[in-house]
């Protein structure tokens, strides 16, 4: 789809739809598309993920939005999926990204049955990279499974959605349950108190799925599946060691390490970084030739078929959905006669252009955004559920902080370890 919009574009004046090209959809979220768009004066591909307003605002999802928009434009990483614009007009907000059309893990481990065990290998040691990076940052990024991780035309592996994502705080623990119960490490189904390392956990828990095909801790519902989250041993299949090698299977059980004192990749001060580099299964991988994406990968997607379920753009073909056009905005919106939620997005998602802005960090005045006069502040909150109410595997729960979160100085709790050089002020764009 194109445009056929006639006046000039003004690519000085603010970023906004008419700066690109639409093409087509590869992908789809809760709330709207992910569409392939080209930058009109750059010709660079990006993917355009845009979420209709007044769907957000059904779901109760402003808080949401307008973290994930914050916490984007922290980040910039050879391994993450990054924001290179943001904007809105009046019915959709919009984020660009780096545009990756290798498909995402699961849609490769569905298409091949298990994955092979150097690619594993290969595709955790760059995650690992991400996941040191973000630490660093104070992000936790709470939802780490195959469907968000993105690999691009070459192969390499890049964290995506940003959701659920937090900052961590330095004195105290988080208790929200947040991400998709089957990947959640106990600290976050028992409610008792987390920080950063339970994104070691979900990297441990995905990679012994790529592998067998299987997750360790499962359940038919969320009860079954927390108790088995919490007590059941680590168990590996009876071929396992067929499909991987005795160092993977103990790299499997240093993430998957119910304590977060010991699990691998968890040595505070940053160091847990060292310990992933230096075990066993890793000892092969180049790291300086990794981290500037010089490695070849194992694995090369197959570009010249889609790497994504093809039946996205079927929608607005058949006129399921209305599709995405370029419209102008309403000028001078008068903010006091909007809804307080849709004064919020127009207020706090704001402009991001990464051409001529620096990169920000909202960290230390990162303080929770309360959607305003909506639920109570210890409301379940389920973004993606099954018409049967049964659970989804792979569906993203949020449920907000409780007030008394455990303080760092509790006695029943292990010191949050703390991630050194954490930026404040500017990064590099």
């Amino acid at each position: 789809m194109g445009c056929c919009f006639s006046e000039p574009v003004d690519f000085d004046g603010e970023v906004n739809l008419y700066h690109f090209d639409l093409h087509r959809a590869v992908g789809k979220g809760a709330f709207g598309k992910v569409r392939v768009v080209e930058h009109k004066r750059t010709k660079k591909l990006y993917a355009l993920k845009y979420i209709d307003k007044a769907r957000c605002l059904r779901q109760k999802a402003v808080a949401n939005i307008i973290q994930e928009r914050r916490l984007l434009e922290e980040i910039d990483h050879p391994f993450v999926v990054n924001l290179r614009y943001a904007f809105q007009d009046d019915e959709n907000c919009f984020f660009v990204l780096d545009l990756m059309l290798g498909g995402d893990l699961r849609f490769h481990l569905e298409r091949k049955g298990y994955i092979q065990e150097e690619v594993v290998r290969f595709w955790m040691a760059e995650l690992s990279c991400a996941l040191e990076y973000l630490h660093r940052q104070r992000i936790i990024h709470r939802d780490l499974k195959p469907d968000n991780i993105l690999l691009d035309a070459m192969g390499h592996a890049h964290v995506t959605d940003f959701n659920v994502a937090i900052h961590y705080s330095e004195r105290r623990l988080h208790t929200s349950v947040a991400g998709s119960m089957a990947y959640m490490a106990p600290q976050v189904v028992n409610k008792k108190g987390y920080s950063w390392q339970i994104d070691w956990w979900s990297l441990g828990i995905t990679a012994y799925e790529l592998l067998f095909h299987k997750r360790p801790f499962d359940g038919r519902n969320s009860e079954k599946m927390t108790q088995s989250i919490m007590k059941d041993s680590l168990q590996f299949p009876e071929d396992a060691t067929t499909r991987c090698s005795d160092h993977g299977i103990m790299a499997l059980k240093g993430f998957i390490d119910r304590d977060p004192a010991t699990r691998l990749g968890c040595r505070p001060n940053g160091q847990g970084i060292e310990d992933i580099r230096h075990h066993p299964w890793f000892l092969g991988v180049d790291w300086d030739g990794l981290e500037g994406k010089e490695s070849q990968p194992p694995f090369v997607p197959d570009m010249k078929q889609a790497n994504f379920d093809v039946t996205h753009e079927l929608d607005e073909f058949l006129m399921v959905e209305k599709p995405l056009t370029h419209s102008k905005r309403k000028a001078n919106p008068d903010l006091d006669k909007m809804k307080p939620e849709l004064r919020q997005l127009e207020e706090q998602f704001t402009v991001y252009d990464f051409s001529s802005m620096n990169r920000m960090s909202y960290y230390p005045h990162n303080q929770p955004i309360v959607a305003i006069g909506t639920e109570s502040d210890n409301t379940d909150r389920t973004l993606a559920q099954s018409t049967t109410g049964t659970i989804v595997p792979t569906a993203t729960i949020v449920e907000r902080s409780q007030a008394g979160s455990p303080i760092f100085e509790s006695c029943d709790h292990h010191p949050i370890p703390s991630m050194p050089n954490g930026t404040h002020g500017y990064i590099a764009s």
